[in-house]
């Protein structure tokens, strides 16, 4: 069995690679990418690195040659990954592949968050096709949070405009693991997974933890949306961006991040880990170095 992954020079990407060639023969490794250059390291060690772009389709059904399983990962730019993604399932179909697995996010049919919609768009596309699927729904990243609770412990305020919602927050690495797993595994067609960290965080815990790792009393400020965005802005985030960012908390206050699952721990066999652990580390290194 040959299994490719797409993006494979993104943090995600590169976490799967490296994983899936410690499990697999590197040569049923595929990894995609417009950088190939990036993953020479990767190719030393057996794998098949081939260069693809989304823009391309037809770059995308030579890459894809003789692959059983892909990783679609989702591009970044949210206005145009929609389209990419299409011509990305209708390029796997060409080759002849017969399952994708797509990194997608809880609840993609609200709309709230800014990524949602194509997201859906993608998961859509995938169930109309003829290819089997697996969606892998992501929650938010964790590792964002360390420069969360940085500022917070340097202003000694946590702003936010999450109100009361909750978010899973789970680590690259996790979500990695579970990918790599379905990837080699057998079993997931058709199925959509919630990959959580072990616990839904509120804007307080999380004051709570920059108090305890700051060591210094931490409040939690809470303002609306378009405030967010304004103090952004001000800070030099240009305003789309800043739009995007605050999608998200707007996201956990309708309730939409939340739910806690155990996928992570029933595809890998390990619990995830822990927004605290991540965030602890993190900083800790930040200080070291």
């Amino acid at each position: 069995m040959t299994v490719a992954v797409t993006g494979a020079s993104g943090q995600l990407g590169q976490r799967v690679a490296d994983l899936l060639l410690a499990r697999l023969d590197p040569g049923d490794v595929v990894l995609l990418t417009r950088s190939v250059e990036t993953l020479a390291a990767r190719a030393e060690r057996g794998a098949a690195v081939r260069r693809a772009d989304f823009d391309e389709p037809s770059s995308l059904v030579d890459a894809l040659a003789g692959v059983d399983r892909m990783l679609l990962i989702s591009a970044l730019d949210l206005g145009r990954r929609a389209a990419q993604h299409r011509a990305a399932i209708e390029a796997a179909e060409a080759a002849g592949v017969r399952h994708v697995l797509y990194t997608s996010i809880p609840n993609p049919e609200s709309g709230t968050a800014a990524a949602a919609p194509s997201h859906l768009a993608t998961e859509q596309a995938l169930r109309d096709s003829e290819l089997a699927w697996t969606f892998l729904r992501n929650n938010l990243y964790a590792e964002f949070q360390v420069a969360v609770v940085a500022q917070a412990i340097e202003s000694g305020r946590l702003v936010t405009s999450a109100g009361d919602g909750r978010t899973a927050y789970v680590s690259r690495d996790d979500c990695a693991a579970s990918a790599a797993a379905v990837l080699v595994q057998g079993g997931h067609e058709g199925r959509a997974y919630d990959i959580t960290g072990p616990d839904a965080i509120g804007s307080q815990e999380l004051a709570t933890l920059a108090t305890e790792l700051g060591g210094r009393p931490v409040e939690v400020v809470q303002i609306d949306d378009d405030q967010l965005v304004a103090g952004m802005v001000e800070a030099g985030t240009p305003e789309f961006v800043a739009r995007i960012v605050a999608s998200f908390p707007a996201a956990a206050r309708e309730g939409l991040l939340g739910s806690v699952s155990s996928a992570v721990e029933d595809l890998t066999g390990t619990p995830p880990r822990s927004l605290r652990d991540i965030v602890a580390a993190d900083l800790a290194d930040t200080v070291q170095s």
